[in-house]
């Protein structure tokens, strides 16, 4: 992260006056001991304390606080819920934090025209539970969909267990309200489909905080299906669970979600939740179906026999909705329940051709014995969105540091097979410095002037995704005003 600034750590009790002639002083935080709440985020390899912390009510105050920030020359990093896996709300010392959690309220539920308008603040699973009644969901579902909010959600272009078929949230969301770094609100999108004009709604999502402050958005709902059914599968290798992956897609099925988790995550999930998972394989599979109960019957047999065929040790359907609700509960808990057999856990997030599952999986085993560091795999495996779980401990020296290796190992052995670096937490600072593994110096200068765009003087959420930051006066002058791109030097932009 950037050095801390004196010239603007001197600014702090002008600052906070400023703030606290807009939101009062119940919403100013600066004693040493709450800022601490805010050090980090998901991400806890990393932290540090900011110069203090603003919580905002409502779009209005967000403005002014920008504003007075702009004119102070201020650095602002935007924080939802804090889930961020990346580090993508790891404060600065010399900047504050923009915290949303007071941005609660789902305003409108549209069931004519399938959406909710929900702020920022609210959680992703509220969403769902606010139309559950009318028999209707929001599709994406990260494992923090408990706590992560829809705002946060949007900055990390979030995805979940049935991204396979119902998308990210990019195919989820229609709209947004979003603050610029200057003060003024723009709004891209709305209640409708394909809005004119360039897509900087799709710009947007996935922009980890570097373009704007998200404070309102409009998500897709969608009728719940007649019927679902899950499966579970035990495999006796991680070879023979991948290969059964790529099968499935190959007959042209696609299920809600495909997770698979190895034995170890296998057996701390069983452990935590009793979720009533075979101990006896080395990988397990998720499989979900969803539609007409016919269908879904008929899925569910073709799905057991490319099972068998691949070796399958156990092959069970859910033969109620709340048993296919237990074989998801020890996949949604992985996380937690790898907490309690490790001190600390680092958990990475690439993505990499389905096709490729088998071969990365065993590299990643043999990494795991060169770094003497355990592993426990539990992802996506319908999109091939791999999140090992690094098991290390803090305490121990130069233990973090293996594993902060390790995890850039894998992250480039995803590269290397034809993937990416992330598929859902973003970049953040965890991946920041891996960015030229996949981008060209001028691929990140291009990428670099969208930020330019939204944001000419980089005050939003520095540090983080770019390397290397250069000045908006060596990429060109480009900038958004009222919802539109401008480029008065460059008109091929």
């Amino acid at each position: 992260m950037p050095r801390p600034d004196p010239a603007l750590l001197a600014l702090r009790p002008q600052l906070a006056a400023r703030l606290r002639a807009i939101v009062g002083d119940a919403r100013i935080v600066t004693e040493a001991a709450a800022l601490r709440a805010y050090e980090n985020d998901g991400l806890t390899a990393y932290s540090q304390v900011p110069m203090l912390v603003v919580l905002p009510e409502t779009t209005a105050e967000v403005a002014a606080i920008l504003a007075v920030c702009a004119e102070l020359g201020v650095k602002v990093v935007p924080r939802g819920a804090g889930t961020s896996l990346s580090g993508g709300a790891l404060p600065l010392a010399d900047g504050i934090v923009l915290g949303m959690a007071r941005f609660n309220r789902i305003l409108t539920i549209d069931y004519d025209n399938r959406c909710v308008v929900a702020q920022a603040g609210v959680t992703n699973l509220a969403i769902t539970e606010a139309v559950a009644e009318r028999g209707y969901y929001y599709a994406p579902d990260p494992s923090s969909q408990i706590a992560c909010s829809i705002g946060g959600n949007v900055a990390e272009n979030s995805g979940g267990v049935h991204c396979l078929k119902y998308g990210l949230t990019t195919n989820n969301v229609l709209g947004v309200e979003l603050v610029l770094m200057n003060g003024e609100v723009l709004r891209l999108g709305g209640r409708y489909t394909d809005p004119e004009g360039y897509d900087l709604l799709g710009v947007v999502t996935g922009s980890e905080g570097l373009l704007g402050v998200i404070t309102e958005v409009t998500v897709r709902i969608l009728p719940r299906p007649q019927s679902v059914r899950a499966l579970l599968l035990g495999f006796p290798s991680c070879t023979e669970a991948g290969t059964c992956v790529g099968d499935i897609i190959a007959t042209g099925i696609i299920p809600a979600g495909i997770e698979m988790m190895d034995a170890l995550a296998i057996q701390a999930a069983e452990a935590f939740c009793h979720a009533g998972y075979p101990l006896d394989c080395e990988a397990l599979l998720i499989v979900e179906v969803d539609g007409p109960g016919i269908e879904v019957e008929r899925l569910v047999e073709e799905i057991g026999a490319i099972a068998r065929a691949n070796g399958a040790r156990t092959v069970r359907a859910s033969a109620s909705d709340a048993e296919r609700l237990q074989f998801w509960a020890g996949r949604k808990a992985a996380f937690p329940a790898v907490g309690r057999i490790s001190p600390d856990y680092y958990c990475m997030d690439g993505t990499i051709p389905r096709g490729r599952l088998p071969q990365v999986l065993e590299r990643i085993t043999q990494m795991s014995g060169s770094y003497g560091l355990r592993v426990a795999n539990v992802f996506h495996a319908g999109d091939g969105n791999l999140h090992p779980l690094i098991l290390y401990d803090a305490n121990v020296p130069g233990e973090l540091e293996r594993a902060e290796a390790f995890g850039a190992d894998i992250l480039r052995l995803c590269v290397e097979v034809g993937g990416v670096l992330t598929g859902e937490h973003g970049v953040g600072v965890e991946k920041r410095d891996l960015m030229a593994e996949v981008f060209s110096p001028e691929d990140l200068a291009q990428q670099q002037r969208v930020k330019c765009a939204f944001d000419p003087q980089g005050r939003l959420n520095p540090g983080k995704v770019f390397p290397v930051l250069h000045r908006c006066a060596e990429l060109g002058r480009v900038h958004v005003h009222a919802g539109r791109l401008r480029c008065p030097d460059l008109p091929r932009f």
